[in-house]
């Protein structure tokens, strides 16, 4: 802060002969020094430092990340209470529903978020026409004070008040944190994360139909289809165990030397039920008599057979399976002889849970020279995620679909 002299001398007031210093708060703390007679001034740097610049970055990312879930879960409150509410005040009211909502407890919010619209009208804010409406000014705390106030006209529609509060109630710490661009934990952003894909489905009436995959969308189209990226296969079931990648599937390919994550990883009862539900399947092993085989077991330090007895016995366990199908067309088992270059299973019509809507899903991981299939890094597509309606550009998901097509077309039928 800085104090000037006001000249006035005096003992109670004596004026000041010297120049002030300006203090800059910050991290760390910078100090600009005047001098009083006009020496050389001792000036520090204003710019941030990378380590500066790191933090700064870090805290947008968590930040982003939360204000995303924070725009949708308010969005959503919004249309329900205009579902709910406009009927049942706007007859009588006209434009002045929200006021005769709000009542005489919010009247005063009510009209200070009117107040904010005037002045967005007369500086040309209002950027769409159809936000310029009384109940898009109102914070996400007002719209839940409304929904708590008229909570007999929501009820039909919502399951439990007591959880929808309660997630309300966690999602405040994050909402003042990113309104205000104060510093975000990693803790809290989970803690917001959860809490509004529980609110969302609750707001849906427990339909479970949550975006989860809304971060997803926003950077899937720069990345290629790419999701998410993890350093191994354990890491990849953690977050996307197999029975969620398979949930709603109408088809599944899949390429690989073992194929373990699907026969070790997901039961022959499940598999048979995924297939009897009329998911078509189409099975891709290494064929356990090539010499392929042989040099990958070389590879990896394996002794003879070691790796051939493995694939044997995951050809067997699907085998079995297709089995116990009625029509056991839809499910094809091949072998190919080359050594493959990648494991893929590429879903369609998946639909995890927590997801809104079914869509394309790919799991793929590169065969390393030293590593085994479940040490390797995984990396995570969805179909035309983040991309405009109709675009032109292939995503890697169409790249992998074309390549597991070239390896089928080479490869031999398992009777």
């Amino acid at each position: 802060m800085v104090v000037p002299a006001d000249g006035r001398d005096g003992p109670e007031n004596p004026g000041r002969s010297e120049a002030p210093t300006v203090v800059m708060r910050g991290r760390p703390p910078k100090r600009v020094t005047v001098p009083a007679q006009g020496g050389p001034a001792e000036v520090a740097p204003l710019a941030w430092s990378a380590d500066q610049w790191g933090l700064a970055d870090h805290r947008v990312r968590l930040a982003g990340r939360a204000y995303v879930w924070l725009n949708l879960v308010e969005q959503r409150l919004r249309a329900l209470v205009d579902e709910v509410l406009r009927p049942v005040y706007a007859p009588a009211h006209g434009e002045d529903w929200v006021t005769a909502a709000a009542g005489p407890a919010g009247e005063e919010w009510v009209h200070r978020a009117g107040a904010v619209r005037e002045v967005s009208r007369r500086k040309g804010y209002l950027l769409d026409p159809a936000d310029d409406d009384p109940l898009v000014f109102l914070t996400l705390p007002q719209l839940r004070e409304l929904m708590v106030q008229h909570w007999p006209c929501f009820e039909p529609y919502l399951i439990d008040r007591r959880e929808i509060e309660l997630a309300l109630d966690e999602l405040e710490v994050a909402r003042h944190v990113v309104s205000r661009n104060r510093s975000l934990s990693g803790t809290v952003l989970a803690q917001t994360e959860r809490a509004a894909a529980r609110l969302l489905t609750l707001l849906d009436g427990g339909s479970g139909g949550v975006p989860a995959d809304v971060v997803e969308e926003l950077v899937g189209g720069r990345f290629a289809d790419v999701v998410s990226v993890h350093a191994d296969r354990v890491r990849l079931q953690r977050e996307l165990p197999v029975e969620d990648l398979l949930e709603g599937a109408r088809r599944l390919d899949a390429l690989g030397i073992g194929l373990g994550m699907l026969c070790q990883n997901y039961t022959g009862k499940r598999l048979v039920r995924l297939a009897s539900e009329g998911c078509r399947v189409r099975l891709l092993f290494l064929n356990p008599a090539s010499s392929a085989v042989r040099r990958r077991e070389r590879e990896l330090g394996l002794g003879r057979g070691e790796l051939a007895r493995s694939i044997e016995m995951n050809i067997m366990h699907v085998r079995r399976v297709r089995a116990r199908l009625r029509d056991q067309g839809g499910f094809e088992i091949r072998v190919f002889d080359e050594m493959p270059r990648f494991t893929a299973y590429l879903v369609e019509g998946a639909r995890p849970p927590g997801r809104r809507r079914s869509g394309d899903l790919g799991v793929v991981q590169p065969y390393l020279r030293r590593a085994r299939g479940i040490e390797s890094p995984a990396l995570v597509l969805r179909g035309g995620a983040g991309q405009e309606p109709g675009g032109q550009e292939p995503g890697l998901l169409e790249v992998y679909r074309e390549e597991f097509e070239g390896v089928w077309a080479d490869s031999r039928a398992v009777s």
